[in-house]
């Protein structure tokens, strides 16, 4: 049903005239009568009766009314919020992050909540080869990966990360290959871990260098809590030390195969504004940075 048919009704109904509740309407009176008759004939209802002091409502009008009103309303409340999801003001984004952008990422959400607190906003952890196919399917909207990305994602980098070694803060001073043939080194589990321990592995390959054993963990603060007991070392990403405790102590490394692009990735061919603002956002956030 045409919505301006109810809204000619309902002013008819609030005026009481034919001629006033047209100029209200900003249309002619044979216009508005023509309105209400195909109103009439699409419910099958005589809803006025005319005489000489204007319209007024039958008694079938009269229990229609407020439906009307329910209707009208509802549909300006949804036209409302229409317009809020058009442009970005209201809805919803999913974002996915990883082990690099551990600390960064909740950083660039909360700046754009408080740009943009109609947005709810969910935020995963997940490796990176999971967000890749997240994203190609719309299940994410934008992840904080490594890239460029393996599959066809837009994508900004955002910063380098880099391997660090890490050892505990009460052991004698060692370089890093001398740790590495001494005490097993602490890596995370295959499938929580592939972009991490595909790089650690390029790094021993292309610097010669050799581990006593590995110790396989599921999450990055068991391995950083068996360091400080003394269980081992781990080789991790730089940024992963905003989260550091003192008890460790970060000894940087030197040779190949030591950093890659940490950035955002997101799927363009799918059409979403909220996910295009958030990424303006992280934009004004890098130059506002570089400022």
């Amino acid at each position: 049903m045409n919505i301006r048919l109810l809204k000619a009704f309902l002013i008819l109904a609030e005026k009481g005239n034919y001629a006033d509740a047209a100029r209200a309407l900003f249309i002619s009176q044979p216009a508005l009568t023509k309105q209400i008759n195909l109103l009439e004939s699409m419910v099958e209802i005589s809803l006025f009766t005319r005489g000489r002091h204007g319209a007024t409502l039958t008694a079938g009008g009269r229990r229609l009314l407020p439906e009307a009103e329910k209707v009208v309303r509802q549909t300006r409340l949804f036209m409302h919020h229409a317009e809020r999801v058009s442009k970005g003001i209201e809805g919803h984004v999913a974002v996915g992050f990883g082990l690099s952008s551990f600390y960064l990422a909740p950083r660039y959400i909360a700046e754009f909540r408080r740009d943009h607190p109609g947005i709810e906003m969910s935020l995963t952890d997940l490796p990176s080869f999971q967000q890749y196919e997240l994203l190609q399917n719309d299940e994410l909207q934008v992840g904080f990966v490594r890239v460029p990305p393996p599959v066809a994602l837009d994508y900004l980098p955002l910063f380098t990360d880099r391997l660090v070694l890490i050892a505990p803060a009460t052991s004698p001073s060692m370089l890093a290959a001398e740790w590495l043939k001494k005490r097993p080194l602490l890596r995370l589990q295959a499938e929580r871990g592939r972009g991490l321990n595909a790089q650690i592995d390029r790094f021993l390959h292309d610097n010669g260098l050799f581990i006593s054993s590995t110790q396989l963990s599921d999450d990055i603060q068991t391995i950083v809590a068996l360091v400080i007991a003394g269980i081992g070392v781990s080789l991790v990403p730089y940024s992963v030390m905003h989260i550091a405790p003192p008890e460790l102590v970060i000894i940087p490394l030197t040779g190949e195969s030591l950093s890659w692009e940490v950035g955002i990735a997101w799927n363009a061919s799918h059409e979403d504004v909220i996910r295009d603002n958030f990424i303006a956002s992280i934009r004004k956030g890098m130059a506002d940075e570089r400022d």
